[in-house]
Order: C-alpha cells, then structure tokens, then sequence
C-alpha cells in the first residue's frame, strides 16, 4: 500500500511540474509584469522578439526597460529590432521614442515618433492604429500628424475625418474639430452620427457659440446646402432658441416645398417647451402661407391655443386678452364651423370662459354644445366631462365633481384620460383633508402610463407623505389643502391670507417652503412683485437645499429681469442657478437669458 501511495505522489509531482513547463514564454512573462517583477519578465520577453513579433509584449517590455533604467539594452535592443524586423519598425521607433522621453531626451523621443510615421509607408490603415497608440500614451499632437499623413499618402482628404475630429476636441481646437465633424457631415450625409458627437463635445458656452457661428458662415458660402441649415435647426432646438429654428426651417420651407410639415412640427415642439410666443409666431406664419392648405384649420386653432397659453402663462391674466381670444376662437368657428375639426376650440372657449371670466353657466353651455357635436368621439366627450368636474368644483359641489370624474375612470380605464380622472379625483380627496384615500389613489398612480401623471402623483403624494402624521390632527396639512382649494376655485385674496396666516404659525413646519412658494405664485399671478421676491427670498436663503431650492432661485431672476428691470441682478441669480445646480431643469433657460442680458449677439 505505502508503495502504491509513493507512485501516485510522484505522479503528481511530475504531473505538476510538467504543467510548469508548459507555461509558455508569454505567459510567465506576462504573470511576472503583472507582479511587478521586471527582471525576470525582461528574459522573457526577450526570448518572445528572438522567435516573433508581439505588440502587447513590445509595450510591456519598454514599461519595464524605463522602471529598471536599463537604457544602454534598451538601446541595443531597438537598433537591433528596427533593422532585423522591418516590417514592425513603426511600433519599435514608438517605444524608442517613449524610451528617449523617459531620459528626457525630447529632441531624440520626437525623432523617434517621426520616423514611426514614416515607417508606415502606404498601408493607410495602419495609420489609424499608429494613431490611437499616440493618443493612449498622450501623444496628441502626434496622432493628428499620423492622420495627416495618411490623407497625404492616400490624396484622400476625407480619411478619418471623426478621428480627426475627437483629435482636435483633445487638443482643444474646437474650430479644426468642427471642420472635420462638418465635413464627414457633408461627405456621408449622417447627421445623427454628427449630432451626437456635438453634444459630446460641446460643453463650453464658446464652443455651442462657435458652431452657431460657424454654420451661419457655412450658410452663407453654400445656401444650397440643406445638411448646414438642418444641422443649425437641429442645434437651436437644443438650446430652446425656437425663434432662430424657425427663420432657419422657413427658409428650407421655401427652398424645398416642404409645403409647412416641418414648420408645423417645430411649432408643435415650441408648445411643448412653453414657448408660447414663437409656437404662435410659427403657427401664424403657417395660417398666412398656406390659407388653403391641408395644415391651415390645425395651425390657424393651434396659433390661438398658443396664444392663449402665453396669457394665461402672463401675471396677471388680463381679462381683456381673454376676451380676445374668446372672439378668435369664435372667428374660427364662423370660418370653419362648428364640427369635428373645432372641437377643440369649443373646449378652449368653455375653459376660458370659466376660469378665467368667471361665467361658469356660459362655459357649461359650450361644452354641452361639443359633447352634442363630438359625441361619437368617446375621447373628446370624457375630455369634456372632465372640464366639467372642473367646473364643478370650482362652484363648491365636489360631489357632482367626483362624479363625473368617476365616470370618465370607468370609460377609460386602462387609458391616459383615465389616468386623468383618477389624479384629479385624487386630488380632489386632498381638497377634502381625506389624505389616506388621496395617497392610495396617487400611489396606484406612480405606476401610471405617462411620466407628467406619474410625475404629479409622486410629487403630491410625497407632499402629503411628508406632512401628515407629524401632530395628531394633521391640523397644517388641512389648512393648507384648503387654501389650495380656494386658489383652485380663483378665490386669490382668500387663499393669500390663509397662506399669510399658515407661514406665521408654521415657519418652522416641514411646510414652510411650500407655503412660500405657493404664496410666491400667487402674488405674481396678482403682479404683486415685491411680496413675490421677498418670498422667494426666504425659499433661497433658507430652504435652498431643499426641493424648491432652484425653482425659486430661477423664478426670482425672471422675476428681476422681466418685472423689476434689474439687469445686473438678473444676471447674478441667472449664474447662481448655473453654479448651483447644475442638473436643474432651469439650467438651458437660464443660460439663454444670461447670454441675452450679457448682450451676446451671434451673427
């Protein structure tokens, strides 16, 4: 038995240093570099370039000739390579060249990157990889010279023109990296691909500014040239500068006989970002261009809606701009009639009328009229139900509110409008001080289809989250329900001594903010713009940690550029924003007006 023991013992001794031996020169050279061991990796390693060539181990083994100081084998070792292996004397030159730059003989390292380039020859792909090492080892410069080179050697002068461009981003030349980017733009035609790597690269406000700059130039040398024009479109939509798009995408308009369809989209992507005034600049000029075209009707009642959010955007509302927009709208039904195409102008004049004039009776007779008109269009009926419950709610019956709300629950359930109803019957509870309920119904909400749903019942249900269960009557969160109510139902002076009220009794609740932010609201929307400002204040100094820290921030610069005339203020809060919090949803708007104010003018 001990003797059987015995052979299997040296069985696996020998098994075990067979395995030792199998080890190849590349792998022991690799497990001692990665140990730190530089000295035995080097006997390797030069046992590797005796039987072929390896790149990998090339650029390991000069790691280890310049952490050992070994310059006079160093020195041998590449005279040697670069005349027995010339077919690789590019990659030997580089690490020479790397080698030299350890002894800080920079004159000598140059030289050495020089003659790598020129030990390329005419394999122009090859340049590429030459390229990269120069940029992995932070040899810039020298990778710009190595694609340069391979435009020389192929007269091509559109080779590498994206590598190229990250190039010159690398070494800050934003005007060289714009040329290529453009160029590869107008040679291939892939705007996405230039697109994205714009917003890679520009971060800077000079560099954004530059390439405006750049295209109107562009523009202006080639206004055949449709990919200048689209790119400059494409880049003002970025930063919100809806006016410019629109001179920019009228002039394709004309150029091409787009006959409005991108002007139009524009449009509609100004309105979204709440930009009232060119969504119906842009829309008007389409009800002037094509009278007689199939987007007129859309455009002609989406100039009007436009408009209509720039008033009702504007504190305070004037009534008499109200009434103007109510005569449009009737303009526009006389012109149209009344049908499946004005529905939605019926809708608007009812909600203006109750809302905003204060005739709920006539706002209900309107809408009676487009349910009457629409009612084979299941959607827009409950959309008008749902104004309804509104207007319900504003005349102090929540139960008939609540109804209708129900109603439009159970005919569109799984949909958007159902959604809807839910969140308004949600916050319908809140109104009421029933809070458990609200948060149940706001908590099935989070999981809504749509973010902007979603978004508003997470943001009230961490309100009520936040603010209930701190006294035994949740006595704060009741009043201030209540004063959200009346805001809701236009009763503003009410609800201002109610908040007055709620901040002396409260300033040291969790609901502090939110009271002075409400009451900021308000009085702008009375244009009671010093009261405004001193809450704001408040929110800035004391809560600016907290969640409202960067609206009221932003709101009090607007609030000093547009109301009190204080450019150089304005400034300061703008840039504050900018500093402070940087991924606040403010920070494009907020740069856009610091430029204006600054008085920036791109030509």
């Amino acid at each position: 038995m001990k003797r059987v023991l015995k052979w299997i013992m040296c069985g696996v001794v020998l098994l075990v240093a067979h395995g030792a031996m199998a080890q190849t020169d590349e792998q022991l050279a690799e497990e001692y570099f990665k140990s730190g061991d530089c000295e035995k990796a080097v006997s390797y390693y030069q046992k590797i370039f005796k039987k072929s060539f390896d790149k990998r181990a090339l650029n390991n083994y000069t790691s280890c000739l310049i952490k050992t100081k070994d310059w006079e084998e160093a020195d041998k070792f590449f005279k040697r390579q670069v005349k027995s292996d010339g077919a690789n004397a590019t990659w030997y030159f580089l690490n020479w060249g790397l080698m030299e730059e350890a002894k800080g003989q920079e004159n000598e390292a140059n030289k050495k990157f020089g003659e790598a380039i020129g030990a390329v020859g005419p394999r122009t792909d090859m340049y590429r990889d030459l390229a990269e090492d120069f940029r992995r080892t932070q040899k810039t410069t020298w990778a710009q010279r190595a694609f340069q080179r391979a435009r020389e050697v192929s007269k091509n002068e559109n080779l590498y023109r994206l590598e190229m461009a990250s190039v010159y981003r690398e070494l800050n030349e934003p005007e060289n990296m714009l040329t290529e980017l453009l160029s590869y733009g107008i040679m291939f035609r892939n705007a996405e691909i230039v697109q994205s790597m714009l917003q890679d690269f520009l971060k800077e406000e000079k560099e954004q500014a530059l390439l405006e700059k750049v295209l109107y130039d562009k523009i202006q040398k080639s206004p055949n040239e449709a990919f200048y024009t689209e790119l400059l479109v494409w880049h003002q939509v970025q930063r919100k500068d809806f006016y410019k798009a629109f001179l920019q995408e009228r002039a394709l308009d004309k150029r091409y006989k787009y006959n409005g369809t991108r002007v139009y989209d524009l449009g509609n992507l100004a309105l979204q970002n709440k930009d009232y005034e060119n969504a119906a600049t842009i829309f008007e000029y389409l009800v002037k261009e094509y009278p007689k075209g199939q987007l007129y009707p859309f455009a002609r009642r989406m100039a009007i809606a436009s408009r209509e959010e720039q008033v009702k955007s504007t504190f305070p509302v004037n009534r008499a701009e109200v009434q103007k927009l109510i005569g449009e709208y009737q303009k526009l039904l006389t012109e149209l009639g009344t049908n499946e195409r004005t529905l939605e102008a019926m809708r608007n004049m009812a909600i203006l009328h109750a809302f905003y004039l204060d005739e709920k009776t006539k706002a209900v007779e309107i809408l009676a009229r487009a349910i009457e008109v629409g009612k084979s269009e299941k959607e827009f009926v409950d959309k008008c139900k749902l104004d309804l419950g509104d207007i319900y709610l504003l005349q102090g019956e929540p139960w008939e509110a609540t109804l209708v709300y129900s109603q439009v629950e159970k005919s569109q359930k799984d949909d958007k409008l159902g959604y809807e109803a839910k969140l308004r019957n949600a916050k319908l509870h809140y109104y009421k001080g029933d809070f458990e309920l609200s948060k149940e119904v706001l908590d099935i909400l989070k999981r809504a289809t749509t973010r902007e749903i979603a978004n508003d019942a997470n943001e009230l249900s961490l309100l009520i989250m936040d603010n209930t269960g701190l006294d035994s009557n949740e006595t704060a969160m009741q009043a201030y329900a209540s004063t959200e109510l009346l805001l809701f139902q236009n009763k503003t002076l009410e609800a201002l001594d109610s908040l007055n009220t709620l901040y002396a009794r409260y300033k040291d609740h969790s609901l502090a903010d939110e009271i002075l932010w409400l009451s900021a609201k308000t009085y702008m929307k009375l244009d009671s713009n010093q009261q405004a400002v001193e809450r704001l204040k408040v929110i800035v100094e004391k809560f600016h940690y907290d969640i409202l820290g960067d609206d009221a921030l932003f709101t009090l610069a607007r609030l000093h550029q547009e109301k009190l005339n204080d450019k150089e203020e304005a400034m300061r809060l703008y840039q504050q924003v900018l500093e402070k919090y940087p991924g606040s949803i403010y920070v494009a708007e907020s740069r856009k007006r610091f430029r204006l104010l600054r008085g920036d003018t791109i030509n």
